[in-house]
């Protein structure tokens, strides 16, 4: 991971007051996404991509702990001699081992209330670590920082998603928050296609961002030939048309592994749609609701969005044209900071929904950039050891915070797995 520009020397400004004012926010908003849960939801496992909240609550305060508190705060006491086996993810090299992912809620204990123990003690930590005078390690402290808010960051859309996850699995499809807006049904807008011309172009984290993961890095230059994106996401209405149209039962229209996974697993529809009384139903964290076909569509596999825009004529963005594009507009959009948590339609002119709703499958594999090189030492387990039968998907969603997105932002997830919120953008050759 790198930060940009440098963090600044002692003899610089101070960054010590923002970074602790992030820090402070984000572990906050890990703790209110976690108030409308009941003490039974917090240990709960129903798939093995889907970890317990308490879970993740203990895993991102092992991330500070084991990678600021320890080697860097004199005197640190971790809390339990036991945590770094139960709340390492997969960090190999920092040779503790770990419990199994597809175990994590097995674990009757820690109780929930010595999981927030926990954080406070990470807290106090920390608090004392960053009020301590900058000295030759502040640069890397500052730099493992950034990374740890980011990480959380990402641990905080996952909290979202495995709620979600496990709460459907219930057959009573209780909701998250009864309370939650719905959006009106009034229609999307009118599908059109944007061109941008070919060339060479760059991609990848631009110098001045303050933070970008070192899957971002470097920047480099890339032909792109003309081509044409889609003013918006794909709704469910559109979506809907696919189903009605035998989608799940043409072979025609899946790559081959995808057609394997819709018999082996029996998808006939998105995850989370129901067919209820002659009518499509969707569940939400705010409940089981009918199906709202301005609304774009989410849940979807990599092999179901290469399957619709086969169908519609059309095929998904590589990752290039995606950033090429976003690049050139604001980062706004429908993010976790809007406690909305779930698409809206689309509105407005031009290029819409780039950033959060859904985030976006690229026909482009998760691979390294032309000249990339992890960075040295356990964090370097954090992206690159993945680099490989992954597919990158763009744009943040709805369970995304704001400031966590950007144009050159890679996301990565196995082209089967459904339970985060990814939708689809369509694009063509110019």
């Amino acid at each position: 991971m790198k930060a940009n520009p440098e963090v600044p020397s002692p003899d610089d400004i101070d960054p010590r007051p923002t970074l602790r004012h992030a820090y402070q926010r984000v572990r906050s908003l890990t703790e209110q996404l976690c108030e409308p849960l009941a003490i039974e939801d917090y240990g709960l496992q129903t798939a093995v991509e889907a970890s317990p909240p308490k879970w993740h609550l203990a895993h991102v305060s092992w991330f500070f702990e084991t990678f600021l508190l320890v080697p860097f705060l004199p005197g640190y006491r971790t809390f339990h001699p036991r945590f770094d086996f139960l709340f390492n993810s997969y960090y190999e090299q920092l040779g503790t081992g770990y419990w199994p992912r597809p175990q994590r809620g097995l674990l009757s204990r820690p109780t929930v209330a010595e999981v927030y123990a926990y954080r406070r003690h990470v807290d106090e930590g920390m608090e004392s670590l960053l009020a301590r005078e900058p000295d030759a390690s502040w640069r890397t402290i500052a730099e493992r920082l950034r990374i740890g808010i980011n990480h959380e960051q990402q641990h905080q859309e996952l909290l979202v998603t495995d709620i979600k996850y496990n709460l459907a699995y219930n057959p009573l499809r209780p909701a998250y928050r009864a309370d939650l807006p719905q959006n009106p049904d009034d229609g999307p807008a009118p599908l059109a296609f944007t061109s941008f011309d070919g060339g060479i172009v760059e991609i990848g984290a631009a110098a001045d961002l303050d933070f970008a993961y070192d899957n971002e890095h470097p920047r480099h230059e890339t032909l792109l030939r003309s081509y044409r994106l889609a003013n918006r996401l794909v709704t469910n209405g559109e979506y809907l048309a696919f189903v009605e149209a035998g989608g799940y039962q043409e072979p025609a229209l899946w790559l081959s592994d995808g057609w394997a996974k819709v018999r082996s697993a029996g998808w006939q529809a998105p995850l989370y749609w129901e067919r209820l009384d002659g009518h499509w139903h969707e569940m939400t964290l705010g409940g089981l609701r009918p199906l709202n076909r301005a609304e774009p569509v989410c849940h979807l596999s990599y092999y179901e969005a290469d399957a619709f825009a086969r169908f519609a004529g059309k095929r998904l963005p590589t990752e290039a044209e995606w950033e090429h594009a976003a690049a050139q507009v604001p980062v706004e959009g429908n993010f976790v900071d809007d406690g909305r948590f779930h698409p809206r339609p689309a509105s407005g002119a031009g290029l819409t929904q780039l950033f959060g709703d859904c985030w976006e499958w690229t026909v482009s594999a998760y691979l390294p950039y032309p000249g990339y090189r992890a960075v040295d030492g356990a964090l370097g387990e954090y992206n690159g050891k993945f680099m490989c039968g992954q597919m990158v998907l763009r744009g943040g969603s709805c369970a995304t915070s704001r400031d966590h997105c950007r144009a050159s932002y890679r996301n990565f997830f196995y082209p089967h797995e459904r339970w985060q919120i990814k939708g689809v953008r369509l694009a063509e050759d110019g």
